[in-house]
């Protein structure tokens, strides 16, 4: 390992794709030209369906949705070093690179912000838990799925997600807690976004970092850019070769930031600083790993217009595949919520004048 990819818990954040898109003295990205086109094309797929499913939110044809705008690079560059057939993805609510990734159809992610019922269940062989909603909730699941997995011999790796809001819940002390008493096979992905709704980082600690809660857990953390793919991609590699080797799990923060609202129902502009927003826009992930494949000659101009075009028609037929699913029904609200329906929801459907 060379210094350039060591990371520390306080301080500067590792860094090896400069905003300008150079690379750090002595690295040099270990993924393959393909890999790295497929990791700029999901980056702009998940832009590109934010931006389309904000426009459908607007328009009635789908509920509340929470963008990832700005925060693609610590989404694809943790999700990379996982073996989709193998290992496991707990997510919160935004990280719809990290789904695709691991194999969940566009449409059915489409069909969760639709309130489909099917928006929540994952195809067979897609190893994914639900969208998770309650802040920090996932977090104690992803940890006993992680635990499971190791007494069950397996050798697999849990990655869960969450932000620094979560990160001042109870679930998140107590999940974080118990995976490095147990040694746990799971990477605690925290994106530090700079905001809880309206509440910024620097009113939920006063810590240097939250990276640094990784040594009083006992456990390994990092604390990164979050807006630069190959330092998220590093650290999540290490943490992924430390869980399957046995080693436990890691905390790692990834300092990104949220251009945009926190969802469809806010407005930042009535507590965000412009002249903050301002100062992120040019740390943009999808423009710095953009201008550093074009200095490899790995992007020449108008192949990201055609790639545009394929991911336009891409989305065009999710939407598709998404509204032509049929409508949810009252009933769908009990099932799958007990093996046998209790007498108190038998009630409940009897008066919607349904039978369970």
């Amino acid at each position: 390992m060379t210094p350039a990819t060591e990371a520390t818990l306080e301080g500067a954040p590792l860094q090896l794709l400069d905003v300008d898109g150079t690379l750090a003295p002595g690295y040099e990205p270990p993924l393959s030209e393909a890999e790295l086109l497929e990791a700029f094309r999901l980056m702009l797929l998940t832009r590109a369906t934010n931006d389309r499913g904000v426009s459908l939110q607007r328009q009635g044809r789908l509920g509340t949705i929470a963008s990832a705008r700005g925060q693609e690079a610590a989404m694809v560059g943790s999700v990379w070093p996982l073996d989709p057939g193998r290992d496991w993805l707990v997510p919160q609510y935004r990280e719809l690179p990290s789904l695709l990734r691991m194999g969940m159809p566009l449409d059915r992610f489409l069909l969760y912000y639709r309130g489909h019922p099917l928006g929540s269940e994952p195809p067979p062989g897609v190893n994914v838990l639900p969208i998770q909603i309650a802040l920090a909730a996932q977090l104690p699941h992803a940890v006993g799925l992680a635990w499971g997995l190791r007494q069950q011999g397996s050798d697999a790796v849990v990655l869960t997600y969450f932000g620094e809001g979560a990160a001042s819940e109870g679930d998140a002390h107590e999940a974080i807690n118990l995976a490095g008493v147990r040694r746990a096979p799971v990477v605690f992905l925290l994106q530090n976004n700079g905001w809880a709704i309206s509440t910024p980082a620097a009113k939920q600690t006063a810590a240097a970092s939250l990276a640094a809660r990784a040594t009083g857990y006992g456990i390994a953390g990092e604390l990164v850019d979050g807006n630069d793919l190959f330092a998220v991609y590093e650290a999540s590699r290490r943490a992924v070769e430390r869980a399957r080797a046995g080693e436990g799990p890691t905390l790692i923060e990834a300092l990104t930031y949220r251009l945009g609202p926190h969802n469809t129902t806010d407005d930042e502009k009535r507590y965000v600083d412009p002249d903050e927003f301002a100062a992120w826009e040019p740390r943009d992930p999808l423009r710095r790993l953009r201008v550093y494949l074009e200095s490899r000659e790995l992007l020449g101009e108008g192949e990201e217009a055609a790639i545009g075009e394929e991911i336009a028609a891409e989305i065009a037929t999710a939407v598709e595949s998404m509204e032509a699913q049929a409508e949810t029904s009252p009933s769908q609200l009990f099932e799958q919520v007990y093996a046998e329906p209790t007498p108190r929801l038998r009630r409940q459907m009897s008066a919607l004048g349904e039978d369970l």
